[in-house]
């Protein structure tokens, strides 16, 4: 939840434990005492759950119109690309390069891990009894479905009915979401060829229709410390220790491949292609990553990342005024890998095997939905929900990583910033291959 208020965010994850500890002691309790097993799993299904159910279908309520017009106006606002030259292509690339590899090696780590394969087969099927067996029927229709050819890919992506592909269906199959991404990007780039004053209402349209999605997201949130410990134990006193256990497995790994990403990734970028040794830039920018970890918003570090592109690594203010800002809004490598392995994570609980194809589609939808996220606080709930929705997941799974979320903002905040001072860099050495003008000089 990037640039959401971090007190709200705090209560959340003092929800977590609350709810975390709760269940654990009802578990202790209940060996000793049955009845209060029975009691509190009556509490959770009659009390806990509609609470739950209440957020979670707040956030569910959004997520056709809040995909839909953030990333159309995502795609709208950048204009005619071919007018800003070698420049914007350069700065596309790496952004694209940066999100894909940063999901791949997340999906990479949750395929080696697998936190979630460690809840045994026995919770797999109370886990898909509880969540009203949407988990089987994906399970089923992957058993019966016909081969990958390339006209069931057009039918994947373009259905004949568009508006009947999402609309008045609770099946939520991959074929469902797929339609509406496509469709909003292909808004989007015929909005970048309109006129610069069709172009700006188009963009204002989408943009209040976003708004108006977010606040909702925001009436949601008021609810999450509330009903953020009600999922958590409740799902804890139902299937028991094993969801704890692998959601701390989760979390350990998602900080390690952020960092990886952070840290090996862009120290291998800074050595290809810039005149940077790692550990001189990252000292330089410290403060930059200081304040995106404490401050987990992106928007919020962006005259700190400015000040040190111009001041500490000399780079031409044209670059970092272009690069930076964008890449606040567009270049958001850690959400596109945390929402990836939410899926997966979310998957593996429930026993969905997502073979490769599922997972080069996941990577895909990955990056396209961090694009739209960018700039929305508390916008990546929804849209990790219809990434769940996509794959046939149950998209109350969302609730069990929930709580979990503040553990991990902070630090993919950090790598968000990080990736984006780096392809400053990037293109800035890239740019003086082409023999532009001289740079100011560089900050102690």
């Amino acid at each position: 939840m990037a640039d959401s208020d971090p007190r709200l965010a705090n209560r959340i994850l003092a929800g977590l434990a609350v709810g975390a500890a709760a269940g654990g002691l009802t578990l202790i309790g209940g060996g000793v005492f049955p009845p209060l097993l029975q009691g509190a799993r009556w509490l959770a299904v009659f009390v806990l759950d509609p609470l739950g159910q209440v957020f979670l279908r707040m956030l569910f309520f959004v997520v056709i119109p809040l995909v839909f017009a953030s990333l159309a106006a995502g795609i709208a606002q950048l204009g005619e690309l071919r007018r800003l030259g070698p420049l914007a292509a350069r700065t596309f690339t790496l952004f694209l390069l940066n999100m894909g590899i940063a999901v791949a090696l997340g999906l990479l780590m949750m395929n080696v891990i697998a936190p979630g394969e460690a809840i045994d087969e026995a919770t797999q099927t109370r886990l898909v009894a509880e969540y009203g067996g949407a988990a089987q029927r994906h399970i089923e229709r992957q058993a019966a479905a016909p081969a990958l050819t390339p006209m069931t890919v057009v039918d994947m992506f373009m259905p004949r009915n568009l508006f009947g592909a999402f609309v008045g269906s609770d099946r939520n199959t991959l074929g469902e979401i797929l339609p509406l991404i496509l469709f909003a990007v292909l808004v989007g780039a015929a909005g970048t060829q309109f006129p610069p004053d069709q172009r700006r209402r188009l963009q204002s349209g989408l943009e209040m229709l976003t708004g108006l999605m977010t606040g909702i997201v925001h009436l949601a949130l008021r609810l999450a410390p509330y009903a953020v410990p009600a999922l958590i134990f409740s799902v804890v006193v139902k299937i028991g220790w094993d969801i704890l256990v692998a959601l701390g497995v989760f979390v350990l790994g998602c900080l390690g491949v952020l960092l990886l990403h952070l840290f090996g990734t862009m120290s291998l970028w800074l050595r290809l292609f810039t005149r940077f040794g790692p550990l001189e830039f990252w000292r330089r920018i410290r403060p930059v990553l200081v304040t995106a970890f404490s401050t987990s918003s992106s928007s919020a570090t962006l005259p700190a990342a400015l000040a040190s592109a111009r001041e500490d690594l000399a780079i031409r203010p044209t670059t970092a005024g272009f690069v930076l800002p964008l890449g606040t809004t567009m270049n958001m490598a850690g959400t596109a890998l945390y929402e990836g392995c939410v899926v997966l994570f979310v998957a593996q609980v429930f026993g969905i095997g997502l073979g490769l194809a599922h997972q080069v589609t996941l990577l895909l939808l990955a990056v396209l939905s961090a694009v739209a996220v960018a700039g929305i606080p508390g916008g990546s709930l929804p849209l990790i929900a219809g990434l769940l929705m996509s794959f046939g997941i149950p998209p109350e799974g969302i609730g069990i990583v929930l709580g979990a979320d503040r553990l991990l903002d902070m630090t993919r905040t950090m790598v968000n910033v990080g990736a984006d001072m780096v392809t400053t860099a990037v293109v800035d050495a890239w740019e003086d291959e082409g023999g532009t003008a001289a740079r100011p000089a560089a900050g102690p």
